[in-house]
């Protein structure tokens, strides 16, 4: 079985074998707003890691790519895509109501639209009776509460989930920092944040060497190289800076205040999604963060990877694409 979760920056999948174990686990980039061709050329880069298969399941968020004109249109092209790529052995997640065939799609459309988180949690749920589900992304975070083995989420798709806390609109990779707070620290003062796309959080993970190559798969916010320098020089435009008007020093705090900033955003969801908890459940690439935060909490943490006691081999890139792996166990299941 190959799980895939196809989202509208990154196409995420991972094989399973009958047993049930992770046997390859991937991310590939696929700018799905510039058109399908990006969907067919991603396929194309992980088959050929992945294999064949006779058996695939899809989960999506990359409906919400501005290509489509609405969700449901989205839904149904992405579909479309993944059948003619591989068939009529393809089942298709839609949450609560479990798995359907391509035929059914259209009608399930609503249910299928973003439901890559529901996936994980299931997964998570079913190993673990009480904890916080958080899967940090390059563009998302979700929070998912778990009580007696059940997904607690409030909210159904995203706007529900953005009114409740349980869909945050930051992630570690593309997030505009302009994003993350009116206002940061500098040198002693604090100095409002201009509202341009200058940088990313990506910026702020390379200069505090905290980003994973293998996950830094967009172009910067100003196409220029992805190095320390250039993204320091992006973090100072953000502040109506350049440069060499400060020292590395002082580079690295203001890029550890943009990371406060992002922290404490996150925290805030989490304050009303995981009330009464003091465990989390990590996924995603910006699992670094979620270490951190149920540290600064004093709560238990566990890896997404160590919860389906996956091989060392395996285990960081199943817990980055935690949805394909999820999406593929619930279908074998």
């Amino acid at each position: 079985m190959i799980g895939w979760d196809v989202g509208g920056a990154h196409l995420k999948a991972a094989r399973i074998n009958a047993s049930g174990d992770v046997e390859a686990a991937i991310q590939v980039p696929c700018a799905l707003w510039r058109g399908l061709t990006e969907l067919h050329h991603a396929l194309d880069i992980a088959m050929a890691q992945l294999g064949a298969s006779r058996s695939h399941a899809v989960t999506m968020t990359g409906e919400m790519v501005d290509l489509f004109p609405d969700r449901q249109t989205g839904v149904l092209e992405i579909a479309r895509t993944m059948r003619q790529r591989f068939g009529d052995d393809i089942r298709f997640y839609c949450g609560h109501g479990g798995f359907v065939g391509f035929d059914r799609v259209a009608e399930r459309s609503a249910d299928i639209a973003s439901a890559n988180w529901r996936a994980t949690a299931e997964i998570v749920a079913k190993r673990i009776a009480r904890t916080v589900f958080v899967d940090i992304g390059s563009t998302t975070t979700d929070i998912i509460a778990i009580v007696d083995h059940q997904a607690q989420c409030k909210g159904h798709d995203d706007y529900s989930r953005l009114v409740a806390g349980e869909l945050v609109y930051c992630g570690v990779v593309r997030t505009p920092l302009m994003a993350l707070a009116n206002r940061v620290d500098f040198c002693g003062e604090k100095v409002p944040v201009i509202a341009e796309h200058f940088a990313t959080t990506a910026d702020i993970y390379r200069v505090l060497d905290e980003l994973p190559d293998e996950v830094d798969q967009h172009p910067s916010a100003d196409g220029a190289e992805k190095t320390k320098i250039a993204s320091a020089r992006r973090l100072a435009r953000m502040i109506g800076r350049d440069l060499e008007s400060a020292d590395w020093n002082g580079w690295r705090d203001l890029a550890k205040a943009f990371r406060v900033a992002q922290i404490a955003k996150i925290g805030e969801a989490l304050d009303v999604v995981g009330k009464h908890q003091s465990m989390i459940v990590g996924a995603g690439i910006g699992d670094f963060l979620i270490r951190e935060i149920a540290m600064s909490r004093g709560w238990e943490y566990r890896s997404f990877a160590q919860l389906l006691n996956l091989s060392e081999t395996v285990s960081q890139k199943s817990t980055q694409v935690a949805p394909a792996v999820a999406v593929a166990l619930l279908a074998l299941e």
